[in-house]
């Protein structure tokens, strides 16, 4: 089993438009709902390869119920901690004339001292099930910025590998209590480090505790920097589409063959492959699984 942990789950609703324009009124042509968060999504990706996963965090008011809905008929487990505050939403716009999206996030609901060590507890009682952890997304109001340190810590001393992917002070938080596995961007790696150059940027990330790092450069595909030699892994070519959950793809395709215990140049190869068949899917937390299968064999690690 895969333990995903998104502490800011969100309900994802994504609208299509002919074309997006400021200060305009627009006819919406599809929307789709779906449970998010940057975990929930992985946890999604991983059921389709065939992973057990496991999905832990909180929900909570009338959103949080619609989450768990959504989430009972997929082939993941709810082990969602409940909180009075109402789970947040998360809103994507797609541009069909150009495939480009805007994305509008709302906080998430305050989380009680309480709230937390009901989950904390919830998350030693899964980890002795768990092959590896994921602990995804942003944190929300309430939960103290070092939360990710402590749950990677505690995932640590039950011997179960973690990856981390988040930003800001949580990540640097988080990367101190050692990671194996962290997955920044460039932006998020940009101001962890100070350094625009992906590559140096990467290797001063590992420098503050990661066991390895998986840096996203978008279009370009993967940058690793592992104790087992540096690689990039790049798609065949750019593709245009919805990027909204294409890291959390990366994410599901690195835990899956950690576990199946893959080498590094086939882990990126496939989270790369996973990546970029979620661009060319409109809704987070699906991919193109015929377009998926072709990547595998059109990747190119160096």
């Amino acid at each position: 089993m895969i333990l995903t942990v998104t502490l800011n789950t969100a309900l994802d609703v994504t609208y299509t438009v002919p074309a997006l324009t400021p200060h305009a009124s627009h006819r919406v042509t599809h929307v789709a709902e779906r449970p998010g968060g940057k975990g929930v999504n992985v946890a999604r990706v991983l059921a389709a390869l065939g992973h057990e996963a496991v999905v832990t965090g909180f929900a909570g008011g009338p959103t949080g119920d619609v989450v768990r809905g959504l989430l009972t008929p997929l082939p993941v487990r709810d082990a969602l901690v409940p909180v009075a505050g109402a789970t947040r939403r998360t809103l994507a716009i797609v541009d069909a004339s150009t495939g480009d999206t805007t994305q509008l996030n709302e906080p998430g609901p305050q989380v009680t001292a309480e709230e937390w060590t009901r989950f904390v507890a919830t998350y030693e009682e899964l980890l002795p099930s768990a092959s590896a952890v994921a602990l995804c997304g942003s944190l929300p109001p309430g939960i103290h910025v070092g939360a990710y340190g402590e749950l990677v810590r505690r995932a640590r001393a039950a011997g179960v590998p973690v990856l981390l992917d988040t930003s800001g002070e949580p990540l640097r938080r988080g990367i101190a209590a050692r990671p194996d596995i962290v997955k920044p961007n460039t932006a998020e790696l940009a101001a962890l480090t100070g350094t625009r150059d992906p590559l140096r940027a990467t290797r001063d990330a590992r420098r503050r505790g990661a066991h390895a790092v998986v840096t996203s450069l978008g279009p370009d595909g993967l940058l690793a920097v592992t104790p087992d030699g540096t690689w990039q892994a790049a798609p065949p070519a750019p593709v245009r589409g919805n990027p909204t959950g294409a890291g959390d793809s990366a994410v599901a395709g690195l835990l899956s063959a950690l576990v199946e215990n893959h080498p590094w140049p086939t882990r990126l190869t496939r989270a790369t492959a996973l990546a970029t068949a979620t661009v060319l899917s409109p809704t987070a937390g699906e991919f193109d699984a015929a377009r998926y299968e072709e990547l595998l064999t059109r990747v190119t690690v160096t």
